[in-house]
């Protein structure tokens, strides 16, 4: 397009020119005279016709263009940090003896994720034309994907194909991610693998296209920014399907409606995990933007900073009126609750405005785990409260504040956690009743780490009793 300035040919040899005259004095007067007539080259370099035609056409210049794609990508690699902070929060909010099991999972799933991306989700989820509620997609194309010239998306779409395919696959894996911390300490590991897969590679592409990809919800002015409802909603909910076919872990439920606490091993891991996902939220929302656009990245930050730390104090002050101490798992399920709750209207709201949905989102989520906890439904790290329930709350909460249809935004919310729900629940059965979904009591006892997999996270470490 641009025949000097973007021709590669020109990138190393002036690298390294500079490098010369930066480091090294001995060159003189020669080597900056070098570097002179270099840039005297490369800012003599007129765009040709071509490119100011397309520039013309779609209001974007091809510098704009090339930041707006590293940017894209700065942010998949921050959404794919969250998947490290998903399993230092999980495993640090769970049993030690289960530890391996819960690393193993999350392993899986961010390669699975990936991969079915790729083979069939990404064109599942962005069909183009169809009918507005089901389309199934094919691979990832072998070519045509690193456009530079605009063609690909416009100003709407400020990447190459394969920056927008990378960014959305990183999301995609995140919905089984929320399903393995709530099903911890007592599934199969062959079940789990293959109820994320489906989850993965079928469902969530499929509701994903209901918005994201130009279908029905879409069409009738539903919004989801970067993820409320399709996907964090979308995996609360299917977590919550998840959790009542598997049931309870043993002990959890006494006689007499008492509850004995399953603490977690490890709050420095936990609390290290919230703070990877915290960084990775940067990137899951700023890079939702779908360019660099500065006032746009730069609102999206600071929504979601301020929805964060609102969570979090909320969740402090809350879970201190109600328990009478002051709990770090609340606090940092708080620091989650607002950035979900954010998540679908990061973009449209003024910071105080964000400020209140990360506040109420704080609070809401000790009255949720609280809550499910007293009706018996047994969800070790709290992923039904923070990615459900305030999920759901996200999203009307754009409507709210961000100015979209408050009916239509219950609708989307609804439908979509009811699609991932029943959805689920099928499955789970199915698995249940083919391959089963639980392990056995001695194997629950023991711990997933030696029975399913045969070692142990902490093999020099001998287990205290507290007598």
């Amino acid at each position: 397009m641009i025949k000097k300035l973007t021709n590669k040919r020109w990138a190393l040899p002036l690298a390294a020119l500079l490098l010369i005259a930066a480091f090294t004095p001995a060159f003189g007067q020669e080597a900056s005279e070098v570097v002179e007539a270099a840039a005297e080259v490369v800012t003599a370099a007129e765009p040709d016709e071509d490119y100011l035609a397309l520039v013309e056409q779609y209001g974007v210049t091809f510098d704009f263009f090339t930041v707006s794609n590293l940017w894209t990508l700065i942010a998949a690699a921050l959404v794919f940090i969250m998947h490290l902070g998903f399993a230092t929060l999980e495993s640090g909010l769970t049993q030690s003896k289960n530890t391996v099991n819960i690393l193993f999972k999350n392993v899986f799933v961010i390669c699975m994720g990936l991969l079915t991306y790729a083979a069939f989700g990404f064109n599942t989820m962005y069909p183009g034309d169809f009918n507005g509620f089901l389309s199934f997609g094919g691979p990832i194309a072998t070519a045509d994907y690193g456009n530079t010239d605009f063609s690909y998306g416009g100003t709407g779409l400020c990447m190459t194909g394969w920056s927008d395919f990378i960014f959305q696959a990183m999301f995609a894996a995140t919905a089984a991610t929320i399903v393995s911390g709530a099903v911890a300490e007592r599934i199969k590991l062959p079940s789990f693998m293959l109820i994320g897969t489906l989850i993965v590679g079928l469902m969530y592409p499929i509701s994903g296209s209901w918005k994201w990809g130009g279908g029905w919800l879409d069409a009738n002015g539903f919004y989801d920014f970067a993820g409320s409802t399709l996907v964090h909603a979308f995996g609360g909910f299917a977590a919550l399907a998840a959790v009542l076919v598997l049931g309870p872990r043993k002990g959890k439920y006494l006689p007499g409606g008492k509850i004995r606490p399953i603490l977690g091993h490890s709050m420095p891991l936990a609390t290290i995990g919230v703070f990877l996902l915290f960084l990775g939220w940067f990137g899951f929302n700023g890079g939702s933007v779908l360019s660099a656009a500065p006032e746009a990245v730069s609102l999206v930050f600071v929504t979601t900073a301020l929805a964060a730390a609102a969570g979090g104090m909320s969740s402090i002050a809350t879970s201190y009126i109600i328990l009478k101490k002051p709990d770090l798992s609340m606090a940092l399920n708080g620091l989650l609750a607002g950035l979900v709750g954010i998540t679908a209207g990061a973009d449209s709201m003024g910071p105080w405005a964000a400020v209140l949905v990360g506040a109420i989102a704080g609070a809401l989520v000790v009255f949720a785990i609280l809550f499910f906890d007293k009706i018996k439904v047994d969800d070790p790290v709290g992923a039904v409260s923070v990615h459900g329930v305030c999920g759901i709350w996200g999203t009307v909460a754009a409507g709210i504040f961000g100015g979209y249809s408050v009916l239509w935004q219950i609708i989307g919310a609804l439908s979509i956690s009811a699609f991932a729900f029943v959805g689920t629940f099928v499955i789970c059965l199915l698995v249940k009743a083919t391959i089963g979904i639980r392990v056995s009591e001695d194997e629950e006892f023991e711990g997933l780490d030696i029975g399913e997999h045969g070692q142990e996270a902490y093999p020099d470490f001998q287990v205290a009793s507290k007598g």
